[in-house]
């Protein structure tokens, strides 16, 4: 399989205040929050309009789960399906079942570490 992860999709966090932790961001770094906290747009290498989310999340999050860590990494991918099947054949976990949106699949993995990582093949078009 020629790409797997073809950049960062998103960085996801806990925290106890979301709504606290976006103002912050937004009055001393310059983030330009809503309420899922701050998209990043930038093109790919051949000038196709990407976007990177970053997200802080309740402290109480189960979407993280099975991980017990305060972060999840989204992995932009293509072919996600195919990946999926490449990477339980070499011995990863697979976590849950692909979900499908009008911005993309979704599939999970964990890491030796015990990291959840979210793996989007996106469709980036959805958010413009």
């Amino acid at each position: 399989m020629k790409n797997r992860v073809t950049g960062l999709g998103g960085f996801f966090f806990k925290t106890k205040d979301p709504d606290n932790i976006k103002e912050w961001y937004k009055t001393h770094l310059g983030l330009n929050t809503d309420q899922y906290g701050c998209s990043f747009w930038w093109k790919d290498k051949e000038g196709n309009d990407c976007m990177t989310q970053w997200s802080p999340m309740d402290e109480k999050t189960s979407y993280f789960k099975p991980s017990e860590k305060q972060f999840m990494m989204n992995f932009r991918v293509e072919n996600l399906v195919e990946l999926l099947e490449v990477l339980k054949k070499e011995g990863v976990q697979v976590i849950g079942e692909i979900e499908e949106y009008d911005y993309g699949k979704f599939g999970w993995i964990m890491d030796p570490e015990g990291n959840k990582l979210e793996l989007w093949e996106p469709v980036d078009k959805a958010f413009l």
